[in-house]
């Protein structure tokens, strides 16, 4: 497979990923992408016969579905096949969660919702993680499931997927997990359904949808036409009474403002008001970039792996009030550090009325339910465009220590870092992905992004596995690479290699092999605890992506890492980078760490 260039195996032609639109860069493009059409579903029902499945696949390509992930299965074949055979591409992944991991960083990539599909039984519990990922970091995604018809329920039948075997809540219904939720039982809810999904897609935030299909419905014939029911929603803004009483606030004396995943649309406007006003700006970890962070007014990143010079401009500093654009303030953007805390309370905007004021419940907070981009623009309005920013120079920034490479048969992550800077984000426009764990630890605190848009993680649900898999989706969908920092546990737990393979996707992973689940080792032993068994056999995972038709090559020394990092950034095909690392280099969680004792120590009765 080696030196390939992207080649489809379908018999029909389908878009590369060079031909399929960019990232948005706001809401509006989002919806301006996905204009419903209902007509061509109308035309094709008064032509001709149509069954269930195609009918709910021509939905999905009305919608602005582009891609469906996931793994086949008896259960689902008249939904597959039509899958198949329509203008969304079809890719068969080795695993359920690796497709839903991979579908919500495709949908992170290209602003379009993505499908995901399994058959019955185990095919559905096993997407379970990758679908609470999707719902936990704000994706767009339909998973698509079939179940037991009704007359073979509760007679043992394969994989039986009805209530006798399968509970209702939380998997076939509405709540937690599903924004909408449900189990077809006749043809004639297809515009019902349809209504609710063009809704929930339309609105602003993610949307995660189940429908599940019977296998003998999927076969039966559509009778009744879909009405025509586009959508077109407002996005919340805030009032103008709101906007006075935070340019009040605002003005009253020094304030910082404090960056969210939550506010990727909005960055040039934010850049304005920082400039603007001269305040200080710091983010959240998912945040990274959003907010250039080679500005002289960028604090730091927060919360987990994060920098010191935040809490000293905190400390130092001190602000009347913090600006919060679209962050939960959640454990591993804060740490509910008190420190955090301005003099005056918060002004928290977000697009979810639920989440201003939960991570500080005892703060004053004006809390504002808003898209932050409209937000930002509006308050704009009310400084003078004159105002500068003096104190820029002064302002507590992150420590970047240079570490040379030296002659030795380990890596050090610090160095990796470096070259990773240097070679991959400064000298490219790859996606860069970090894998929980260690190395999430050195991407959040080392790696620094003056754009959104290239920098993933997932600090949220965090599951093991979801940079791993969600790389092949992000690069899929990308006009560039997509590289994955990831660990050796990580890598051997679920990655889609070959599902890079097959589809000659030209996914990077970069493996930090040090032989152990490091962040449990590292972590254990700075909460005073030894002896714990967290070694991993050493793996050659170069030979593996070999073995799977990827290229790849092993890094031994810190001299040998540009060269390695350069052969990757010019493959055409999946690649793997090996690297054995300094298992004795302390990742930045002490933080982390230090937050857990507070948890296991605090009395919480």
């Amino acid at each position: 497979m080696k030196g390939k260039s992207f080649t489809l195996k379908k018999k029909r032609d389908k878009k590369l990923p060079s031909q399929l639109p960019l990232a948005p860069s706001s809401i509006a493009d989002i919806k301006s992408n996905r204009q419903l059409d209902i007509a061509s579903i109308e035309t094709s029902q008064q032509g001709e016969s149509v069954s269930v499945a195609e009918t709910i696949v021509k939905m999905l390509e009305d919608m602005g579905v582009q891609y469906a992930f996931g793994v086949s299965g008896g259960a689902i074949a008249p939904l597959w096949h039509a899958l198949e055979h329509s203008s969304i591409r079809v890719l068969h992944f080795r695993h359920e969660a690796g497709a839903a991991f991979a579908a919500t960083e495709a949908y992170f990539a290209s602003g379009h919702p993505v499908v995901v599909f399994t058959t019955t039984g185990p095919g559905i519990t096993n997407a379970l993680t990758g679908l609470f990922a999707a719902r936990w970091e704000g994706a767009k995604v339909i998973f698509l499931s079939p179940s037991t018809s009704a007359s073979q329920r509760g007679r043992w039948a394969f994989q039986e997927t009805s209530p006798y075997t399968m509970p209702d809540m939380g998997v076939f219904t509405s709540g937690t997990l599903f924004n909408y939720a449900t189990t077809l039982q006749c043809n004639d809810e297809i515009s019902e359904v349809y209504r609710r999904l063009a809704k929930g897609l339309d609105q602003p935030g993610g949307f995660v949808a189940h429908l599940n299909i019977p296998t003998i419905l999927q076969t039966s014939v559509v009778k009744a036409l879909l009405p025509r029911k586009p959508y077109s929603q407002s996005l919340p803004t805030a009032s103008e009474e709101t906007i006075n009483e935070c340019v009040k606030l605002l003005s009253s004396g020094p304030f910082a403002i404090w960056v969210g995943f939550g506010a990727r649309f909005a960055s040039v406007e934010i850049r304005q008001l920082a400039e603007i006003t001269g305040a200080a700006v710091m983010c959240s970890p998912r945040a990274k970039g959003i907010f250039p962070e080679d500005h002289c007014q960028f604090v730091g990143v927060t919360g987990f792996a994060g920098h010191t010079s935040v809490l000293t401009y905190m400390q130092e500093y001190t602000p009347l009030h913090i600006l919060v654009l679209g962050t939960r303030l959640g454990e591993w953007t804060s740490f509910w550090n008190t420190v955090m805390i301005p003099q005056k309370g918060f002004v928290h905007v977000d697009i979810d009325p639920e989440v201003p004021g939960t991570a500080y419940p005892s703060v004053e907070t004006l809390a504002i339910q808003a898209e932050v981009g409209l937000f930002v623009k509006a308050l704009l309005k009310h400084f003078p465009q004159s105002q500068s920013w003096s104190k820029c120079q002064s302002l507590p920034r992150p420590y970047r220590a240079v570490v040379n490479p030296r002659i030795g048969n380990v890596v050090r992550p610090q160095v990796l870092m470096n070259a990773i800077q240097r070679l991959i984000i400064e000298g490219s426009d790859a996606i860069v992905m970090a894998e929980g764990g260690n190395s999430l630890a050195w991407g959040i605190h080392l790696l620094r992004f003056a754009k959104p848009g290239r920098f993933r993680v997932s600090t949220r649900f965090a599951s093991m596995g979801h940079t791993v898999t969600g790389v092949v989706g992000a690069a899929l969908v990308h006009s560039s690479k997509a590289i994955a920092i990831v660990g050796d546990g990580a890598m051997l737990m679920n990655n889609e290699v070959s599902t890079a393979v097959r589809y000659q996707i030209p996914a990077v992973w970069i493996v930090l092999n040090d032989g152990c689940y490091n962040m449990c080792d590292q972590g254990m032993a700075l909460l005073g605890f030894q002896d714990v068994d967290v070694e991993i056999p050493q793996v050659d995972f170069v030979k593996i992506a070999l073995g799977l038709g990827a290229d790849g090559i092993r890094v031994e020394r810190e001299i040998d890492i540009q060269a390695a990092l350069e052969k990757a950034l010019v493959s055409t095909c999946p690649f793997v980078v090996d690297v054995l690392i300094d298992a004795n280099q302390v990742a930045p969680i002490k933080g982390h760490i230090h937050n857990l004792i507070l948890q296991s120590t605090t009395n919480n009765s």
